[in-house]
């Protein structure tokens, strides 16, 4: 395949890609905009869990970082 193809081709699958992202209709953002649709549902519950798991993994980071106090790894 030369590069003119590669290319082409690429920008195609690209396009095809793109042409699947349609607009959010009306009806549809009521259920898009509920709290449990977002990344963080809730900063202050994501934060204790996070303490919880870093306390309970003994590990630095938390979840973040490969590895924990059980000597995993």
């Amino acid at each position: 395949m030369t590069l003119k193809a590669a290319v082409f081709v690429a920008v195609l699958f690209v396009a095809a890609l793109a042409s699947g992202c349609g607009t959010v209709k009306p009806w549809q953002r009521d259920l898009l905009a509920r709290p449990q649709m977002q990344i963080v549902p809730s900063p202050a519950l994501k934060a204790v869990d996070e303490h919880v798991y870093f306390s309970k993994e003994g590990s630095m980071g938390g979840h973040d970082v490969g590895g924990g106090g059980c000597g995993c790894n």
